[in-house]
């Protein structure tokens, strides 16, 4: 199994709020990238495209209320996976890093471990925003 990890950021808002907003994946949808194409949700599911890679579906998996939340791969997916959103209160403010632990084979490894960060990169400098959405 691969761990890739994001950079850290604050969040200037209390844990409960980070959770509760990342809770629901039609929040995460508002959240996403200009790299993601046709995201979409049922509420229980997500799924979407990330330019230049495979259509990519998530299910939440489990939430440690206002420390993680963990969604896993869901439906037809290149590789098995799990995102976790790691929170950490920091006064009245939130740490936050993504985890992506990816069933990578060597090459494709090799071919998607920057991508794939870069990702997790742009997903957390975006939940930073969090502060600013009502």
């Amino acid at each position: 199994m691969t761990r890739l990890e994001s950079n850290k950021v604050l969040i200037g808002k209390k844990p409960e709020e980070v959770f509760a907003f990342l809770s629901d994946f039609n929040n995460i949808g508002k959240l996403m990238p200009e790299q993601v194409e046709g995201f979409s949700t049922d509420g229980l599911t997500s799924s979407f495209t990330i330019k230049g890679m495979a259509k990519l579906g998530l299910i939440y998996e489990s939430k440690k209320a206002f420390e993680s939340i963990t969604m896993k791969s869901h439906g037809k997916v290149p590789f098995d996976f799990s995102l976790i959103c790691s929170l950490e209160p920091i006064g009245d403010e939130t740490g936050l890093t993504l985890f992506l632990d990816a069933d990578l084979n060597p090459f494709l490894k090799m071919m998607a471990e920057k991508p794939l960060t870069n990702f997790l990169n742009l997903l957390v400098n975006k939940y930073r925003d969090l502060s600013s959405i009502a």
